[in-house]
This record gives structure tokens, sequence and C-alpha cells, in this order.
């Protein structure tokens, strides 16, 4: 079992590696005093957003865990254990997002000072300080999961096949819980105060007032770039965070159902998803080395790109390669779950289809939302007929954007399953996400580069500079698209392992469903129904709150505009700071109802309506979920890069158009309407799935207890029912 205590010592290494990259950026140049300023004022609003935000989720874990806590213990499969796993997530969750925060206000201040040397410097400060996030967020994952099981095996007394080790994992369970808790609140409640902040700025800054994006007269342009940072950042971190957990949890979970040899005491099929996390860091940290152009490169998107891909799919093949002789060390020959009889050979073959899958996702978002490519240039020709054209062209090509990838997930799902069973569905997800840390630092690359650009607009920086950031900005936005693509396919795979995870955590406790949620019951289709009703009234929810607070943050600024005396002469000084507050307050207020109803609905329906509808609810969420986020992060993505085409000139009948052209005014409307679609919505959809799968996972066996009783009460009743009855004859019984 000494395995299992390497998997630990794979998260300190990615936590060192993390120190390493961030000193190396905190080392580098700063720029002049204005450029220091500028990021001050940044990396300020950004904590400020952070602390407000924690104060509050720091009372809803107290609550949380108090309520786990008493549930665990009054319940004979857990106890009180499961209250500290979710604690421990849930902070581990909030540093995740911290250290991306922290390192990306260092980095894009740097990026820009580096762009005034060239194109290579600024993309490797970039990179590392996403790099930073990526195996910061990974090594905490690996770190914890590894830690805790260690800690609870010992605790309990676990060994395989037996009861204690059942109750290990269903308290690590609760570890995955507190994550994608926090996850759920970092990403809604940064989304809507980046989108507040970028639609109020674009409305009233580039339409209205016909200034340049992150123009320092623009008092919204700081607000702006801190919603970069509190998104895209800290709240993609926690998201990202939450997705490994789940994934290993989910194949762990099923890990415990299979039966196997005494390969490393039983536990191989429980061990085998760490150990992918585990050396998928020392993969993605050799990928980090393979994210370099020459100092002699074009000014080409080009080039980047093709650097950043080398990086992605370096560390994708050798993953693939380390995986064949990973599955042969630790696996026996054949396992079983659920009367499914498979082999180690279909599970390496399973984790190919997850990683192909994973592949085919990000090729597949960036086709639809790269700049050139026929999405986003349909989008620009339909700019030139107005702005309700470019609205239908983006929405055409966001619907279109789901065919592709849904029947890749669906080929991946039926081919895993094919290969593996259930299990085999489950480790290709986490094949899928070994390589999370490559594919965050890459994403989180992105917001740096666009922080970059604007503190060079503000600073006043030569134009060469921003032309550099703009290429890098560029290039994040479709990286930015294809991590979205990437993490709603993992979160699939991931809420069908729950799922199966689910169903086997509740028969395990003596409610029967034979394998199977039956949707012939009426009240299981009613439940499919409103479960598939939940994306959309979350969508709802979001998209108003980033509306309402747009609202406040174009009214402030269009009274700054018309109050401060000089301002558009650039001799009077904006007031950032009343912007900032007013994207602070409305995504710590408009964040809590959406996530009310992720955590209370499979609760309420659960212990309502009993575990079966339950099922069908959660069926009927991860599907819708699914469409809504790929729809919503390729429309959002491509009408990005068709408003950012207009920087270099696009050609429409023959005719080239630039920025502050008809068609450009457009675009900023499209670019407005898919802002909170991208950035806001769309990502939260894969915590969404997943989060209601994990709290349906948690409850499973209180359900199965409560439930369990009726059932075997209605099936006595039914059995009595069914026996004849014995009818006395009497003489009145005769015919006259």
């Amino acid at each position: 079992m000494s395995i299992v205590y390497i998997i630990p010592l794979f998260g300190l290494l990615a936590l060192l590696f993390t120190a390493v990259q961030s000193a190396w950026v905190s080392r580098q140049d700063a720029g002049n005093e204005k450029m220091t300023e500028i990021a001050k004022h940044i990396a300020e609003g950004a904590m400020a957003f952070l602390k407000a935000e924690y104060k509050i989720l720091t009372y809803f874990v107290i609550i949380a865990a108090l309520l786990l806590g008493y549930m665990g213990y009054s319940h004979h499969n857990s106890d009180w254990t499961i209250a500290l796993a979710f604690i421990i997530g849930a902070i581990f969750s909030a540093t995740a997002g911290f250290i991306g925060m922290k390192i990306a206000t260092k980095a894009n201040v740097r990026t820009a000072q580096a762009a005034r040397t060239s194109l290579a410097r600024a993309l490797k400060v970039s990179f590392t300080g996403g790099s930073v996030m990526g195996m910061g967020v990974a090594g905490l994952a690996v770190l914890g999961l590894g830690g805790l099981f260690i800690a609870l095996k010992a605790y309990f007394g676990a060994e395989a096949g037996t009861a204690e080790m059942i109750k290990t994992i269903e308290v690590l369970t609760g570890f995955s819980l507190g994550a994608e808790s926090i996850a759920l609140f970092a990403r809604v409640g940064g989304g809507i105060y980046t989108k507040a902040a970028d639609v109020g700025a674009d409305l009233v800054g580039k339409v209205e007032a016909g200034i340049p994006e992150d123009d320092p007269r623009n008092p919204a342009t700081i607000a702006d770039n801190v919603g970069d940072n509190v998104g895209d950042v800290a709240g993609m971190g926690a998201d990202l965070f939450g997705s490994y957990v789940a994934t290993v949890l989910a194949t762990m979970v099923l890990g415990v159902e299979t039966t196997s040899l005494d390969n490393f005491g039983g536990l191989a099929p429980v061990i085998l998803p760490m150990f992918i996390a585990g050396i998928g860091i020392v993969l993605s940290i050799i990928g980090t080395f393979f994210v370099r152009i020459g100092e002699n490169a074009g000014l080409s998107t080009g080039a980047v790109q093709r650097a950043l891909n080398m990086g992605n799919w370096g560390s994708i093949v050798l993953t693939a390669i380390v995986c064949y002789f990973a599955v042969n060390w630790i696996l026996p020959e054949t396992m079983t779950l659920r009367s499914h009889e498979f082999t180690r050979t279909g599970v390496y073959g399973a984790i190919l289809v997850g990683l192909v899958v994973g592949t085919l996702m990000s090729i597949i978002t960036e086709y639809y939302t790269a700049m050139g490519k026929r999405p986003v240039n349909s989008i620009i020709r339909q700019s030139s007929t107005g702005h309700a054209t470019n609205i239908i062209g983006g929405l055409a090509v966001g619907m279109e954007s789901t065919f592709l990838p849904i029947l890749v997930l669906a080929g991946g799902i039926y081919g895993s399953f094919a290969l593996a069973g259930l299990y085999g569905v489950a480790i290709a997800a986490a094949g899928m996400m070994a390589t999370t840390a490559m594919q965050l630092a890459i994403d989180a690359f992105g917001p740096i580069a666009d922080n970059a650009g604007g503190i060079a607009e503000m600073s006043e920086l030569p134009k060469e500079v921003r032309e550099k950031t703009d290429i890098l900005d560029a290039v994040g936005n479709t990286t930015a698209a294809t991590g979205k693509g990437f993490a709603i396919a993992s979160a699939a795979l991931t809420a069908l392992a729950l799922f199966a995870a689910y169903v086997g955590v509740v028969e395990a406790n003596g409610y029967k469903l034979y394998n199977a949620i039956n949707i012939y019951k009426a009240d299981v289709l009613a439940g499919l129904f409103v479960g598939a009703m939940i994306p959309f009234i979350f969508s709802s929810l979001a998209i108003r709150a980033v509306g309402e607070a747009a609202m406040s943050m174009v009214e402030e600024v269009r009274r700054q505009f018309r109050t401060i005396p000089g301002i558009m002469e650039g001799t009077g000084k904006p007031e950032y700071d009343k912007c900032v507050a007013i994207s602070t307050e409305a995504s710590i207020k408009k964040m809590l109802l959406p996530g009310a109803i992720t955590i209370l609905s499979p609760i309420l329906i659960g212990f309502i309506f009993g575990p079966e509808v339950l099922g069908g609810f959660l069926a009927g969420a991860t599907v819708s979920g699914v469409l809504m986020g790929m729809f919503q992060n390729n429309a959002g993505g491509a009408w990005d890069n068709a408003k950012k085409s207009f920087e270099k000139g696009v050609e429409i009948n023959g005719e080239i158009y630039y920025k502050k052209s008809e068609p450009h005014k457009a675009s900023v409307t499209g670019d407005t309407v898919g802002d909170p679609f991208k950035d806001t919505s769309g990502p939260s959809m894969n915590i969404l799935i997943k989060l209601m799968s994990i709290v349906s996972l948690v409850i499973a066996p209180t359900l199965a207890e409560i439930h369990g009783k009726y059932q075997t009460t209605t099936a006595k009743v039914e059995q009595e029912a069914k026996k004849p009855v014995a009818i006395e004859k009497t003489t009145a019984m005769l015919p006259k």
C-alpha cells in the first residue's frame, strides 16, 4: 500500500513548482510608476472582492458543516468526519482561487512591461503566471484527496470490501461537496462582477462616448480589469479544482464497488484515479517547457496558439503513454462491477477515449470561437446589416455548436462503457482531467494578457506594446473558450459517473432500484422535466443579475461623465472606487439565490419524493445543463472574437471596416450580449450539474434509509393485498 503514500507527494511537488514559478514572476520588472499604481488599484479591488465574498461563504460553510455533521452522526453509515472533510474541501477550493488571484495581479503588469521588449517575453511571463495557478489547483486537489484518503482509511481501519471502506469514500464526498460549493459561488459571484463591469464599461465607453477599451477616462475600466481576475481567474481556479476532485472521487466511489484481485490490497480500482491525477501533474510540468516562441517570431496569433498547443498536446501524448504502464502495474487482469466483467486493457482503452474526447472538444470549440474561421466570419458579415442580425448570427452559431460536441460526447460515453462498463466512463473522465494543470495554465494566461493590455492602454504605453498584448488577448479568448468546452465535457462524464455512484450508494443502503431509474413511472418522468428546467432558471437568474448590475454601472459612468469636470479631456480623475463598489455589492447579493437553488433543489426533491424521482431529476438537469453550457460558451466566445476582428480590419462585401465603424458597433452589441453567456451563466453549468449530483450522493444514505423503510412497508401491503381472500359461504349466497 506504499503507493497510496506517494500520491500526496505529487501534490506537494506541484505546490513546490508553484512557489518557484511565482517567485520568478515576482522578480520580473513591474514597469514605471504609473503602471504599478494602476496594477495596485486592480489588485486592491480584486482582494476587496475576495474578502467580501469569503466572509459570506464562511457563514455558509459553518452552517452546512453543522448540518452535515448532524446528518453523519445520526446516520449509521457515517459520522461527524464528513463535516470536517467538507470544511477542508471548502478551504482548499478557496485557497485555489486565492492563489490564482494573487499571481494574476502580479503577472498582469509584468506582462505589459515584458511586451515592451518582445512578444516572446510577454508570452513567457503571462503563461508562467497561468502555470502557477494550474499547478496550484492540481496540487491542492491531489494533496487534499490523497492525504484525506490516507487519514480516513487509518481512522476507520478500512480494508477493501468492508463497510469501513464504504464509509471512508462516503466521507470523501464531503470534501468534494465543500470544493464544488465554493466553486459555484466563486464562479457565479465572480461572473456577475466581471460582466457587470465589462458591459457597463462597453456600453458607455465604447458605444456612447466613442473612447477605446480600457481608456483611463472610463470610470468602469478598473472594475472591468478587476473583474477579469475575480471571474476568469479566481472563479475558474475554484471551478476546475471542484471538477478535478469530483472526477477522481466519482471513479473512486465506483472503484469501491468493483471486485478485483488482491492487487494493492484489493483497492487497485480506487487507487488508480488518484495515481493518474498525480502523475498528470508531473506530465503537465513537463508540458510547460514546450510553450515557447522565438524572439524573432512575427506579430501573429498563429505562433502563440501553436506554442500553447504544443504544451497541451505534449502533456496529452505523455499522459497516454504513461497511463499504459500505470494501468498494467496497478490493475489486475480482470475486474467486475455490477455483474459487468472488464479487463485492464479495456480500462486503458477508456482512458484513451477520455483523452480523445477532451482533445476533440477543444478542437471543435476552437473552430467555433477562433478568428478567421467560418462561424466567427459569419457573425462579422451579419454585423454589416445591423445590431439585430449580429445577435441572430451569434445565437445561430451557438446553437449549431452543440451538434458535433454532443456526438463526440455520446460516442465517448458509449465507447468507454463498452470497454470497461461504468468504471470505464468514470476513468475516461479521470483520464481527460489528468492534464487539468496544463489546461488551467493555458486558460489563466488569457485574463492575465487581457489585464496587461488594459494596463498598457491606461499607462499610455507605445502602440506596439498594445499590439503585442492584443495578440495574446485574442489567443486567450480562444483558449478560454476551449477550456470551457473541455470543462463541460468532463462535467458530463463526471456527472454520469456520479449518477452511477448515486444508484450504487442508494441500493447499498437498502433502497432497491435494481440498477435502474424507471422513467415509465409518472413521478420519475415528472422529475426528469423539472430537472431539465433548473439550468434555464439558473441561467435566467445569473444573466438577469448581470443586466441589473450593468444598469447601475451605466448610470454611474454616465453620472461621472456628466458631473466630473475635465474627465473627457483627461484632466479630471474618474472615481474608480464607486464602480468597484457597485460590482462587488451586486455580485455578493445576486450569487446567493442561484447557489441556493442548486444546493436545495436536490435535497427537497429527494426527501419529499424519494431516491428514484431524484434520479430522474438529476438525469434531466445533466442533459439540459450540458447543452446550455455548450451553447452559451460558444456563442459568447464567437461574439467576442467577431468584435476583436475589427481591430485589424475586416473585409465585408469588398469593403474594409475598422473600429468605430457601424458594423463594429453592431459587433460590440453582440459581444455585450455574449459576455454573461460565456463568463457568467455558461461556465456555471458544469458546476451546477456536478454539485447537484454530489449533493445527491452525500444525502443518498439518509434518503435510502428513510424511503427504504417506506418502500418495505409498501411492498408488504401490496403483497398482503395480492393474497386470495377466503370467503365464508352462507346460505344467503346460494341461488334462490
